[in-house]
């Protein structure tokens, strides 16, 4: 199993130290993990810094690379929060680091984090919707920095409406972007552990995306917690194989690698 989407205390949000999501991946059978520590430029809630120091983030992580080579594959990686006026910095900061996988998702959205539930106020759930995915796409369209997008569908976690609401001419459009640009897209398993029952993005979009065309799709639980890790992989597989997808994806830099879901 590959699980491309995790977090250590190098994330504001997580206190596991990275030596313990290692050996806990290791206890599962895991072949090979990324870790993909949050970088979000200005993120609006002033409490959290979302940032870190990327050389001692460096030193960590290849030193315990070392310490387990023959137990496991340990990648590089970094999770982005895309804003319209960030590109430019996020970017910079990318070919500082030189990841071998990244994420590109949207944290928050017109100045405002969703967390909060600020985005969401004096908004219809279609227009929160709308605005979430317009603004995304704006940011795609100037931004290629990455190699999949992060949990696509993220403001339904955080939204009191039905995947009904979800605008589905824009994700098309995001998708068919992703696509002739040779990037992928995500199955995050974290709606699970949010009481959603469901992954992120929702089945119909990977249903769209697999209609499309679209082939390159990682597996992330989007652990901040060594319990947490490969979490709900089993349904996830299952979710995927309903939505058309034979293969899951490992990445390392631009070599893309495909692993049979069965």
């Amino acid at each position: 199993m590959y699980d491309f989407h995790m977090h250590s205390s190098f994330s504001a949000d997580c206190e596991a130290p990275m030596e313990d999501m290692i050996q806990e991946a290791i206890k599962k059978g895991l072949k090979e993990i990324a870790f993909t520590e949050h970088l979000d430029v200005d993120y609006p809630d002033e409490e959290w810094d979302f940032s870190f120091d990327p050389e001692a983030y460096q030193k960590k992580l290849e030193g315990l690379r070392e310490k387990y080579q023959d137990k496991i594959e340990i990648r590089k990686g970094i999770e982005v929060g895309v804003q319209p006026h960030v590109l430019k910095e996020t970017s910079e900061f990318i070919d500082r680091v030189k990841p071998e996988f990244i994420i590109c998702s949207m944290h928050a959205t017109n100045g405002q984090d969703l967390h909060s539930g600020e985005f969401f106020e004096d908004r219809t759930i279609d227009e929160a919707y709308r605005v979430y995915f317009e603004e995304y796409y704006a940011c795609l369209k100037n931004f290629k920095n990455y190699h999949i997008l992060g949990h696509l569908d993220l403001v339904s976690r955080y939204a009191s409406g039905g995947l009904e609401h979800l605008p589905t001419d824009i994700i098309e459009e995001i998708l068919k972007l992703v696509i002739s640009e040779g990037k992928g897209i995500e199955l995050n398993t974290s709606g699970y552990k949010y009481g959603m029952d469901a992954p992120l993005p929702s089945k119909n979009i990977l249903r769209l995306y697999r209609e499309l065309g679209g082939e390159i799709i990682t597996l992330g639980s989007d652990a901040h917690r060594p319990g947490e890790i490969a979490a709900h992989f089993k349904e996830a597989k299952d979710i995927l194989t309903e939505c058309g997808f034979s293969y899951i994806c490992s990445m390392n830099g631009e070599e893309i690698h495909h692993h049979s879901i069965k």
